[in-house]
């Protein structure tokens, strides 16, 4: 297929072009920057600098696409998680953003899109399972997500196919956020939010990418993409701390977590997420079956980079 990227040079992104590339797809991508644009090409992709807001401009370049992945996102660094402007950006793309690629792909006749969401849209169910049939909760930093989606279903509606993916807590290279914990595991802090009983349900930055390509294969409708076995949220950090190598002195805030609400609800709630869809309709399986063997594998890959320049 010929495939049109958005977020191509984002966390997720970067993991996706290789994966399409190696699959034999031909990939074009939204760029900003001309060392972006360098990137890009060097995995095998062809840069197309135009706004993801200018629906005229990206009809110009989406057309004769089979189809488009849009990844793009703006989220904010932990440190500024909670405060609510830093969401801005994220939002606008969420939601203008993905209406303007919608718009374009109808306007361009592109037959597929492929969306990205979250998981973490789910209502707490506790130790149930959870599948693309349970109820979303529209709480204020979910509202973006639900945009986007309902900027998919409507490309569906339009004739096209539209898949939305819902994945699970990104971690592994590439995830800012995760290297981040894995550099507090090796300070002997572990990082829980929520009760430790409660379930996190994640998916690895490399088994997210092979997910897109397989999405391309696949049916309008939404999607779970997550691990195979959700953790705890207590054995997901001890997860960390077993691929740190170092025992977890500090573990929190746990439970006083839930005292910030609705800032933190899309990591405090318990979520048991099920792949099951995905695996059955497109044959898509993750090559790391939890975060067990995925932070593991995290932590071998990032003792082997080379130190940063000083």
């Amino acid at each position: 297929m010929k495939v049109f990227v958005t977020g191509g040079t984002g966390a997720i992104g970067r993991h996706v072009i290789p994966a399409l590339v190696s699959e034999g797809h031909t990939v074009s991508a939204l760029v900003r920057t001309s060392e972006k644009a360098a990137g890009l090409t060097e995995q095998g992709a062809t840069p197309v600098s135009v706004s993801i807001f200018d629906t005229s401009a990206l009809a110009a370049a989406v057309a004769g696409h089979d189809a488009i992945a849009n990844l793009a996102t703006a989220i904010p660094p932990v440190t500024r998680f909670m405060r609510a402007k830093a969401w801005h950006d994220n939002d606008r793309i969420r939601t203008e953003g993905s209406a303007a690629v919608v718009d374009a792909a109808i306007a361009a006749g592109v037959g597929r899109f492929v969306q990205e969401s979250v998981s973490m849209l789910y209502q707490d169910r506790g130790s149930a399972w959870i599948d693309e049939d349970v109820p979303v909760d529209e709480y204020p930093l979910a509202r973006g997500n639900l945009a986007a989606e309902a900027n998919a279903n409507r490309f569906s509606a339009s004739g096209g196919t539209g898949t939305v993916l819902r994945f699970g807590w990104f971690y592994g290279p590439g995830a800012t956020h995760s290297e981040q914990m894995l550099a507090m595991a090796r300070r002997h802090i572990g990082s829980i939010l929520g009760p430790p009983e409660s379930y996190v349900s994640s998916i690895h930055m490399a088994d997210a990418a092979t997910a897109v390509v397989a999405a391309l294969g696949a049916p309008a409708g939404t999607f779970n993409v997550v691990d195979d076995e959700p953790l705890t949220k207590g054995d997901y950090a001890n997860a960390m701390a077993a691929a740190a190598g170092k025992p977890m002195w500090v573990r929190g805030p746990g439970r006083a977590a839930m005292l910030f609400g609705d800032r933190l609800t899309s990591l405090t709630r318990s979520l048991r997420v099920s792949n099951a869809r995905l695996r059955e309709t497109t044959g898509w399986v993750p090559r790391y079956p939890s975060a067990r063997e995925g932070w593991m594998a995290t932590a071998r890959i990032q003792d082997r980079a080379p130190a940063p320049a000083v």
